[in-house]
C-alpha cells in the first residue's frame, strides 16, 4: 500500500491534485489555508484582501515586531472592513472547496494551525475522513491524529477577530494525545518538542510544538511520527528511542508528497 502524506499545503490545489497520483491512500497534516504568503505577499488571503504591502509588513512583524505590534497592526488592517470576518470566512471556503475536491479516496486528513476546522465537516465526502483526536487504521496500522499546535502552558486562546488561528490549550492538545493508544504511527501538525525540529532556520525562532507527542511517543513507541508545522527546521529526521521523528515537508514549496510504503509481506514502514 502506497501512501502519500503531506502537510502545509497551503492553497496549492494543482499540486495537490498532482501529489495523489499513483497512491493508494493520502493523509493530509493540516495548513490547507495560504493566508499570508511570505515569499509573495501578493498572494494569500492577507495579500489579495488588504494589499501586498499589509501582507509584507504582516511578515516583517511576525519575524521580528516587539511585543503586540503584530496584533495591534492586524487590528488597524483588518478595521478598514466592515465585515471582516465574514470576509475571512469566505476566501477560506473558496479555499477549501478548491483543496478538498482533489482529495483522493481514501484520503485522511487533519487541521493545522492556520486552518478553520469548523468548516471542514461541510467539504468532507465519502473518502474523505477527518479523524483529528481519533485512531484509524490503515494499511493494518494503527494510526493516531492529532490537529492543531498546542500554546505554552497557561496560554489561553485569543478569541475575537477575523482570524481564529487553530491554537489549542496545551492542557486540551495534551488531553487529545493522551487519548491515542496503542497506535503504530503517529500523525500530528505540530512536531514534538525538540529543538532540532521545531526550529526554523529561516525565521531563527522556535515554533511553536508539543511536549505531549513526546509522551506518546515514549509510552507507545510507535514506529514512526510524521508532522509539518516548520517550514525550514534544523532537522527533518530526529530518532527517539525506537520512533523516527519526520518533517514531511513544506509542501507549498516543494510540491512533493512523502512516500511510505506499507507492504504486509515485510515489517510495515521501516
Amino acid at each position: 500500500m502506497r501512501v502519500h502524506v503531506v502537510s502545509d499545503v497551503h492553497g496549492n490545489a494543482d499540486a495537490l491534485a498532482r501529489a495523489a497520483e499513483g497512491c493508494d491512500a493520502m493523509i493530509v497534516l493540516g495548513d490547507l489555508v495560504d493566508f499570508v504568503d511570505y515569499r509573495d505577499p501578493t498572494r494569500g488571503i492577507l495579500g489579495r484582501v488588504l494589499g501586498p504591502e499589509v501582507s509584507a509588513e504582516f511578515g516583517r512583524l511576525r519575524a521580528s515586531g516587539g511585543p503586540g505590534e503584530l496584533i495591534a497592526f492586524a487590528k488597524q488592517a483588518w478595521g478598514r472592513l466592515e465585515n471582516p470576518a465574514a470576509v475571512v470566512t469566505d476566501a477560506v471556503r473558496e479555499q477549501y472547496a478548491a483543496l478538498f475536491a482533489v482529495m483522493p479516496d481514501p484520503t485522511w486528513a487533519i487541521p493545522g494551525n492556520v486552518d478553520l476546522p469548523e468548516l471542514w465537516p461541510d467539504y468532507a465526502r465519502p473518502g474523505v475522513h477527518l479523524p483529528d483526536g481519533k485512531v484509524v487504521e490503515i494499511g493494518g496500522l494503527r494510526v493516531g491524529f492529532v490537529g492543531g499546535v498546542p500554546l505554552p502552558p497557561g496560554v489561553a486562546p485569543r478569541n475575537g477577530g477575523p482570524w481564529r488561528p487553530h491554537l489549542l490549550a496545551a492542557e486540551d492538545y495534551a488531553d487529545a494525545v493522551a487519548g491515542l493508544t496503542e497506535i503504530d504511527l503517529l500523525c500530528s501538525h505540530a512536531p514534538p518538542s525538540v529543538p532540532d525540529l521545531a526550529y526554523d532556520v529561516v525565521s531563527r525562532r522556535q515554533e511553536f510544538a508539543a511536549d505531549a507527542l513526546l509522551d506518546v511517543i515514549a509510552r507507545d513507541r510507535p514506529r514512526k511520527a510524521f508532522f509539518g508545522h516548520v517550514h525550514q527546521p534544523l532537522a527533518r529526521r530526529v530518532r527517539l528511542g525506537r520512533t523516527e521523528c519526520v518533517n514531511v515537508g513544506h509542501f507549498r514549496l516543494t510540491e512533493r508528497p512523502y512516500v511510505l510504503e506499507l507492504d504486509p509481506r515485510v515489517d510495515p514502514c521501516w
